[in-house]
């Protein structure tokens, strides 16, 4: 198997350059931990006292620490220990709004969940929601065993602007220049950073999932809300306010359901959850809003859950070869429960690709915890930009 790339490190000037090369060192600690100094040297092409040095500030820091090794048998010398990610001492909430509910989730830092709950919104405003998830992060980081939260993660569907911490507008639970970060920085006291949940999910399998060892990456997220983003080179295009990813207008070839805007198979109506439900109960299928009732219909062996989902991979599969017409990325990874959970769905959704780029499409690694990782991985995209920022952080 070859070896996963790391970021090369570009020579900027200071303190860009410190930073950009404390990255490249966490990351070759992230993906080949435990890992020798000379080997991080070698992946990101600083010098083995640059590495030091860096090595050293981040065990400061606590991100990484000294491998344990057995002790040599025969020979003389101090042996050349390995280091590797301290993933015991942080770790960083998350929280994620969907339509019916919100996720709250504590990561740590690899990336895998540590604990999460959800709680139904049931005609909840914003300002209620936020609080209740504060609140349920305060739960639970009370049973975490003495873990450091070192940050916040907050992910959503729509327009939410990264840099100005807010959801500009959700339309469909009525989110409207929400000013996230303030409310939920102002209630902690931890730093808050906000993003797209496509963009969060890109950023979660670039780092820890099934796009490590791609240099291009396009996540196409299919909920209740459908939405992608892209990646290349390690950077994921925002566009102006963070707008890049608004897809859910895109005409759909063989679409057949009535969207809001007043034309006929705009993608998210074809392929939302809420039309997946609707059509669930009008066969008889499942009652309900949950898409994984009919999955677990499908399991048990009901053809009309089958066909429906099914049928949602096949259109989901039309809607990444437009997108793969358009961005040709080395790596396309899709959140859908069919082909999360299904083997016939993920065939249909390949087979509708259709040629070789199909196999360049993979299901979401993050299948029982998509929603819980979403939220934390916009807090440790930043972390692993700026692996020196925790200083301001923890102290």
């Amino acid at each position: 198997m070859a070896s996963t790339p790391t970021p090369s490190v570009t020579r900027v000037a200071d303190p860009d350059r410190r930073r950009t090369n404390a990255s490249g060192v966490l990351r070759s600690v992230l993906e080949h931990g435990p890992v020798a100094r000379s080997t991080i040297a070698r992946l990101t092409g600083l010098s083995p006292a640059s590495v030091s040095e860096h090595c050293a500030r981040l065990t400061g820091l606590g991100l990484i620490r000294e491998a344990t090794v057995a002790p040599r048998a025969k020979g003389a010398g101090r042996p050349h220990v390995p280091v590797e990610l301290d993933d015991r001492r942080f770790v960083v909430g998350g929280v994620h709004l969907a339509v019916p509910y919100t996720t709250v989730s504590l990561l740590d830092l690899r990336g895998r969940v540590v604990t999460q709950r959800r709680f139904a919104h049931a005609g909840a405003g914003p300002a209620q929601v936020l609080e209740r998830a504060v609140d349920g992060l305060g739960a639970l980081l009370s049973g975490a065993g003495g873990a450091t939260p070192l940050r916040i993660g907050f992910a959503a569907g729509g327009w939410v602007d990264r840099d100005g911490g807010t959801v500009v507008e959700h339309p469909l639970p009525g989110w409207r220049d929400v000013p996230v970060r303030d409310v939920i920085g102002a209630r902690t006291g931890l730093p808050v950073h906000v993003d797209g949940h496509a963009r969060a999910l890109v950023n979660a399998e670039r780092l820890f999932g099934r796009a490590r060892d791609s240099r291009s990456v396009l996540e196409l997220f299919v909920g209740n809300v459908v939405d992608a983003a892209f990646a290349t080179n390690d950077e994921v295009h925002h566009g102006p306010r963070s707008q890049a990813g608004t897809i859910a207008h895109l005409p759909l070839p063989g679409g057949t359901e009535p969207c809001g805007c007043g034309r006929t198979g705009c993608l998210e109506a074809e392929l939302s959850e809420r039309t997946l439900c609707r059509r669930a109960r009008a066969a008889g299928v499942a009652d309900g809003v949950d898409p994984m009732r009919v999955v677990a219909a499908a399991g048990a062996g009901d053809p009309a859950a089958v066909r429906l989902l099914v049928e949602r991979s096949r259109l989901t599969g039309r809607a990444v070869g437009l997108l793969l017409d358009v961005l040709n990325p080395e790596t396309v990874v899709v959140t859908e429960v069919g082909a999360m959970y299904r083997q016939d769905c993920l065939a249909a959704l390949r087979s509708s690709v259709g040629g070789l780029r199909a196999q360049a499409v993979v299901p979401t690694g993050f299948t029982d915890s998509v929603l819980a990782v979403a939220g934390g991985a916009v807090a440790l995209d930043v972390l692993y930009r700026d692996p020196l920022g925790v200083s301001h952080d923890v102290h």
